[in-house]
């Protein structure tokens, strides 16, 4: 038997959330990083939208995106090939029984990002043709919404992080975590390792790996996302087409590498697993769609799922364990994981290294409290003094 590995901060978990902190925390520290499948990023990480909007997700998550546009706009150098942002714009539609609904969240949007406008039915229409004019009743723009390079930017973590001594395992999925003499001691089928401190940043199994550490769980819930590829119409370029945005969140479709991707926006409750596309939200999918534009879906040239992991309250997890600080949380991301990884990455890294919550993140209006795992016990407290 071989001897255990010693480092100084092991991370579980190789998505976009593990290897951004991986590449944050090894500027100071020794990291091991373990992911449980044969690549990094084979789960929710390699299935999303690629979308970069500052104007989805609740106002924490939208101000943790608002402290990660610079390190996605201008990443540092060597980091990356190419740039991570591309443009795209989006665009928020609405029927007539939504226009209420618009006007609320347009003049919310419009309080973090001003730059989001109004539009015309016959200005969304001129933007993206196969619109109805029978069915859009309102919609308004963000006009520097962007597309992510997903790839780019998860390999650049892990680049960057093999490049300060970070160690990437892989096919190393966790067997056991114990204690010992005041360390983790994590055993995989790729060996056992040993740290003073432990990351978690597992996704939708971040509950799961809390239970085997002996921490409490925090309440997190997998939500399964489907999403499709279909056909651009005939003789139609759609490569400068935005995204297109339901404000209901029923539907959202935009151009992916000549094709269209489409998603029905579920989110159906799951356990933790290798989630796949199910044939009746594809077909709802395509059918919203095509109440929306004048599109026929005759064919469906791919389709997918992955798990949105989501607390109670709707915001990232993120900070060492109110019962066992050398336990550090990283998850609970729901869905916007890729666009809000530069800032939570450095919120993790500074945390561990002692140094408090990072000043470009408090700016933003974001605090140590709405991220702190201790803030979901205050839920659960509260939840049973009312069933009481």
């Amino acid at each position: 038997m071989s001897a255990a590995e010693e480092t100084g901060i092991i991370i579980i978990g190789g998505g976009i959330a593990g290897a951004g902190a991986a590449f944050e925390v090894s500027r100071n520290s020794k990291v091991v990083l373990l992911e449980r499948e044969s690549h990094c990023g084979y789960h929710t990480t390699g299935r999303s939208a690629a979308s970069f909007t500052e104007n989805y997700g609740n106002g924490v998550i939208r101000r943790i995106v608002l402290a990660s546009r610079s390190f996605l706009t201008e990443p540092p150098a060597g980091f990356c090939d190419y740039p991570l942002l591309s443009k795209r714009g989006m665009i928020t539609v609405a029927r007539a029984d939504q226009l209420d609904l618009l006007r609320e969240d347009m003049e919310a949007a419009q309080a973090l990002v001003p730059s989001i406008v109004a539009m015309t039915s016959a200005e969304a229409i001129a933007r993206v043709p196969v619109l109805r004019a029978d069915y859009l009743a309102g919609a308004y723009i963000e006009p520097h919404s962007m597309d992510i390079d997903v790839n780019g930017l998860h390999q650049g973590y892990l680049r960057g992080a093999r490049a300060r001594g970070a160690r990437i395992v892989t096919n190393a999925g966790v067997k056991a975590i114990g204690r010992q003499g005041g360390q983790w001691r994590v055993e995989t089928p790729a060996g056992t390792f040993i740290a003073p401190t432990l990351v978690n940043a597992a996704g939708a199994w971040g509950d799961e790996i809390a239970v085997m550490a002996g921490v409490r769980p925090i309440g997190l819930q997998p939500k399964r996302r489907t999403a499709f590829n279909i056909p651009a119409p005939a003789g139609v370029d759609i490569s400068d087409w935005p995204l297109v945005n339901d404000v209901g969140a029923e539907f959202y479709f935009k151009p992916d590498a000549g094709q269209l991707f489409v998603s029905p926006a579920d989110a159906t409750p799951s356990a933790p697993m290798d989630a796949y596309a199910e044939d009746i939200d594809v077909a709802i999918g395509a059918e919203r769609l095509e109440r929306a534009t004048t599109i026929e879906v005759q064919r469906v040239s791919r389709s997918w799922a992955g798990l949105r992991t989501f607390v109670a309250d709707g915001s990232p997890v993120v900070g060492p364990d109110d019962a066992l600080p050398d336990f550090v949380w990283l998850v609970g991301q729901g869905g916007y994981g890729i666009k809000t990884s530069p800032a939570l990455s450095r919120v993790c890294a500074s945390l561990i290294a002692g140094k408090g919550f990072p000043d470009d993140v408090a700016r933003q209006g974001v605090s140590m409290d709405d991220l702190a795992p201790h803030r979901l016990r205050g839920v659960e407290s509260r939840a049973r003094q009312v069933a009481s």
